[in-house]
């Protein structure tokens, strides 16, 4: 499998009019376009890009870490309210529907909802999860190993943050297929494996909410030690979540947790295989595994886009944003900025400092399961490492037709059959 590498004289031999970061066909072909990134940044890092669909106004590309951490940080004058924050455009019927999910919300709505949400990600409550997360990894592991080889996506990267998610809201078993079924629908919208149009899409939202809807209810009737719980609850003020709000969490958590760290095992694990001695380094000395998680993040950048809009007339690096712009910061361009990192082509576990922005560039939309996460990908990783050490890629991975998640739908791998079955 050859090296996705970006060298810089590579880099600078591309013109504005080649420039094209937008399209699903270009992320399902070559993964980041980081050769044209850099060219943004370090030509026009603050680029206005013609949408491709004729009669759509065209919009602002954010490539330097710096000017990313920046529309991160600021709702004023950047809104995540104003048109949504994904970078298609949604019919007035569709921001009436999600225009409560937090993910969507601008102060003082959005602090509002975090703030009651917060209580359900406290460190007792995602702590609690550690032992489960590590029993589901070796019972993948257990399933998987007499078969010698298999899918590492469908086997590992995908099932391993559905299973957490699924334990964190108190979902049964039985209904974790479906919540996978949605969130896949919901997010791969540009894939035509995935998604069958709007309408459908609209429809999986629809059927998501009602599953909420029918949680929500079990807990109010038979309360819980749990986060659904919690999250019902009424606070000290007497202040509490509204089902609607709780439904459309509900549809932000299982997308955003599950698909997210999914996107992370699955790049890491290629980062890994390109990278043979990076991950000798790992299996020689596990106290890596913590920047190493870091620097998967950095380097996969699970989610690579997402838009604001300007509110009032404002200004980013030296160019004139007029109100009503759309405004889209590109993480994964940010991730490899030779402003913000040292030899940023480089994968390296032991990365340190590493101010990535795969979580978010900090301010109000800061990644709420930012430790989840981390947790998922330091198990998943020391498991494989002590009982699949010799996974080896077995096939070409196949891309998602995406540009906004930077994932994989197929990842063939082969390992060691004799591995020893988990307790």
């Amino acid at each position: 499998m050859a090296l996705a590498t970006s060298p810089v004289s590579a880099a600078r031999a591309f013109r504005a009019p080649e420039i094209d970061i937008i399209d699903p066909g270009v992320y399902e072909r070559g993964g980041i376009p980081h050769r044209q990134f850099q060219w943004l940044r370090d030509n026009d890092p603050v680029h206005w890009h013609q949408d491709p669909n004729d009669g759509v106004p065209g919009f602002w590309a954010i490539t330097r870490h710096e000017d990313v951490v920046s529309v991160s940080r600021r709702a004023d004058p950047y809104s995540s309210h104003e048109r949504t924050s994904m970078f298609e455009e949604f019919s007035s019927d569709d921001i009436a529907m999600y225009g409560q999910m937090m993910l969507f919300q601008d102060p003082p709505d959005h602090t509002r909802l975090r703030s009651m949400v917060n209580k359900g990600f406290t460190p007792r409550m995602i702590g609690r999860l550690e032992e489960h997360i590590r029993k589901i990894c070796n019972e993948l592991i257990d399933e998987a190993a007499p078969l010698g080889e298999c899918d590492f996506v469908e086997r590992f990267a995908a099932p391993l943050p559905l299973y957490t998610i699924c334990e964190l809201l108190g979902a049964p078993m039985e209904d974790r297929e479906k919540i996978f079924h949605w969130s896949n629908k919901l997010v791969a919208f540009n894939d035509p494996e995935f998604i069958g149009g709007r309408e459908e899409s609209t429809l999986c939202a629809a059927e998501f909410a009602e599953w909420g809807g029918r949680l929500a209810a079990a807990r109010e009737s038979t309360p819980r030690d749990d986060i659904v719980t919690k999250l019902l609850t009424p606070d000290a003020d007497g202040n509490r979540i509204s089902l609607e709000e709780f439904q459309l969490f509900v549809i932000m958590l299982s997308i955003a947790g599950n698909e997210t760290t999914r996107t992370a095992t699955a790049g890491g694990m290629i980062a890994f295989f390109e990278r043979p001695d990076q991950w000798a380094r790992l299996r020689e000395d596990r106290s890596l595994l913590p920047t190493a998680v870091e620097e998967i993040v950095r380097w996969v950048s699970p989610i690579n886009q997402f838009r604001r809009t300007a509110l009032v007339d404002t200004e980013i690096g030296g160019k004139q944003i007029k109100a009503g712009d759309k405004v889209v910061m590109f993480y994964g361009s940010a991730n490899r900025d030779e402003r913000a990192f040292d030899n940023p082509f480089a994968f390296d576990v032991a990365r340190d400092p590493n101010p990535h922005i795969g979580f978010g560039g900090g301010g109000p939309h800061y990644c709420l399961g930012t430790h989840l996460a981390r947790m998922n990908l330091r198990i998943i990783f020391e498991t494989i490492l002590e009982r699949m050490p010799d996974i080896r890629l077995a096939g070409e991975p196949r891309r998602l037709r995406s540009n906004f998640v930077n994932g994989y739908k197929e990842i063939p791998v082969r390992f060691a059959p004799s591995a020893p079955l988990g307790g």
